[in-house]
C-alpha cells in the first residue's frame, strides 16, 4: 500500500514540477516578446505631414491597461524596458510600468514608471547621479540625466511629486537582493535635458 502511495505522490508531485517549469518558461518569453517590441513609427494626419495625431505621449487620448507607451534605455546600466501602460501585477511581470497617477512619457511633470527588482528593473542598481536616460514614445525622444538616487518607505509617494520641470521616477523595491516583500522603495529622480520629434 505504502509504495502505491508514494508512487502516486512522486508521479503528482513530477506533474506539478513540469506545469510550473512550462508556466515560468511561458512568463519568461512572454517578458522578452515584450522587451523587444520595437517602437512603432510617428503617426501623421492624412494630407497633413506637419501634424502628427494625438497619442498615448501627448496625453491627448485615453490609454488602455497593457498599451505600448515608451522604450526607457539606461546605456551605462545596459537596461533597455518596453513600458507599458499600468503598474499592476500583470503588467509588471513582463515590462516596466507607467504609474497611472503620473503624466504619460513625454508629456509635462514628473513622469513614473515602475519595475521588479529581481527582473525588469534589476539593473537599476547600477544607476547614479549623472547617468543617461533616454525615453523613446511613438513621437519623440526625451533625454534625461539622474539627479540622484533615494531609499524610502511604500509610503512616501511624495517622491512622484510635481517638480514644476520635466522629471522622471523610476521606482523599484529595495533591498535588492531581499526575499519575499521588501520593505522599502529605491527611487531614480532625473531631470530631463533635451527633446526632439521623431520623423520616422
Amino acid at each position: 500500500m505504502k509504495p502505491t502511495i508514494l508512487l502516486w505522490l512522486e508521479r503528482t508531485l513530477l506533474v506539478c514540477g513540469a506545469v510550473l517549469a512550462c508556466w515560468c518558461v511561458s512568463v519568461l518569453l512572454r517578458a522578452e516578446f515584450v522587451r523587444r517590441m520595437p517602437v512603432p513609427p510617428p503617426v501623421e494626419l492624412p494630407g497633413d505631414a506637419g501634424e502628427r495625431a494625438p497619442s498615448a505621449s501627448s496625453g491627448t487620448m485615453p490609454t488602455p491597461r497593457g498599451a505600448w507607451l515608451a522604450r526607457l534605455s539606461a546605456p551605462t546600466a545596459k537596461l533597455t524596458a518596453t513600458v507599458l501602460e499600468g503598474s499592476d501585477d500583470e503588467t509588471l511581470a513582463v515590462a516596466a510600468g507607467h504609474i497611472e497617477s503620473t503624466p504619460l512619457p513625454g508629456a509635462e511633470g514628473n513622469v513614473g514608471i515602475a519595475g521588479h527588482r529581481d527582473t525588469i528593473f534589476r539593473r537599476v542598481r547600477d544607476l547614479h547621479a549623472g547617468d543617461p536616460l533616454i525615453v523613446t514614445t511613438r513621437d519623440g525622444v526625451f533625454r534625461y540625466r539622474v539627479a540622484k538616487t533615494s531609499i524610502v518607505r511604500p509610503s512616501d509617494v511624495w517622491v512622484l511629486n510635481d517638480e514644476g520641470r520635466p522629471t522622471l521616477t523610476l521606482v523599484t523595491c529595495y533591498p535588492f537582493d531581499f526575499f519575499g516583500h521588501a520593505p522599502k522603495r529605491f527611487i531614480v529622480s532625473a531631470e530631463l535635458t533635451s527633446r526632439e520629434r521623431r520623423t520616422r
